[in-house]
């Protein structure tokens, strides 16, 4: 595994890509100040839609007034957008203008690239936030693979 960034201070994210009425958005920033404050200035965000751009949004909030706070976009292949609606597609894009860096995994889509990407994240980070209400799919894959890989996980 290469370490591309200082695991002491990145954190990545986990969540669905449905929001629940009752998400709580004050909690998510709670828990982003709360990071920030120990020292984590380096946040990778796996850019689907739901939990994931959620987050990009929240970050930019905090990152107008800490300048030192890097949003790395991690795109598991050049056409993740493709099934997003015309909204979503915007708030990707804008997104994506905004992030201090891309790093995008593969050319095209495959079966795995988005566990790929997952574990990627979870590989280079030593704190990860996680949004899960129901025990399947990519975000209780992570989940696992951050305990597998004994990382902090903090839940929203």
């Amino acid at each position: 595994m290469v370490d591309y960034f200082n695991l002491k201070t990145t954190c990545c994210f986990t969540g669905h890509r449905v929001l629940k009425k009752d998400f709580n958005e004050y909690r998510l920033k709670e828990v982003i100040e709360g990071v920030i404050s120990k020292g984590y200035v380096t946040f990778l965000i796996g850019m689907a839609k739901g939990f994931d751009l959620k987050c990009f949004e929240t970050l930019l909030e905090y990152k107008r007034k800490n300048k030192n706070i890097e949003i790395i976009a991690c795109v598991p292949c050049e056409n993740q957008q493709e099934g997003y609606n015309l909204i979503e597609k915007q708030i990707y894009n804008n997104c994506l203008e905004k992030a201090d860096k891309i790093i995008t995994l593969n050319k095209e889509y495959f079966n795995g690239c988005m566990q790929q990407r997952n574990r990627f994240m979870v590989d280079n980070s030593s704190i990860i936030i996680a949004y899960m209400y129901a025990e399947r799919g990519g975000t209780l894959y992570t989940v696992n693979y951050a305990k597998k890989k004994s990382k902090e996980i903090i839940y929203i």
